[in-house]
């Protein structure tokens, strides 16, 4: 039974040694290291107020930017709801800028960017179909129940 212990604790510790402690040092793999994780913040602000507005600002030294604004809208109500828009930019490993601005309130998170894909446009045909249905809604037949 000792031996069995010994056994395994040998070949627990042997494949030990073997994982990477760095999920980029896996040998023969297509991912490159990214300094990113090392990028200095150039700039750091962030300010927020007691009503619940806030406004911040972060920009590091590869060129990511982010600038957020958050305002409390009817506060004091019962229809009271955060208001977010902010904006993002950096570089995509390929190279392409990327910037994009966005909104977040009560109508749900609206983005607008060159790089967020658009829905085709919708075909003619759906459209008559969609008027047609306006127009000519379904009977509505009114159900009694009988005792």
């Amino acid at each position: 039974m000792k031996f069995l212990v010994i056994l395994a604790i040998a070949v627990a510790s042997a494949a030990a040694a073997e994982i990477p402690t760095n999920y980029f040092d896996v040998p023969n793999t297509k991912y490159v290291r990214s300094d990113e994780a090392t990028a200095p913040i150039i700039r750091s602000d962030f300010e927020s107020h007691p009503d619940g507005h806030f406004s911040s600002v972060v920009e590091t030294g590869n060129g990511i930017y982010t600038q957020s604004e958050g305002v409390v809208k009817n506060p004091n109500t019962d229809t009271a709801a955060l208001e977010i828009k902010g904006t993002v930019r950096y570089t995509a490993p390929d190279g392409t800028p990327v910037n994009y601005e966005y909104v977040a309130n009560e109508g749900g998170y609206q983005v607008v960017g060159s790089h967020v894909p658009v829905p085709p446009p919708v075909p003619e045909l759906i459209l008559r179909s969609l008027q047609y249905i306006a127009d000519h809604p379904a009977p509505v037949e009114r159900v009694v129940k009988k005792p």
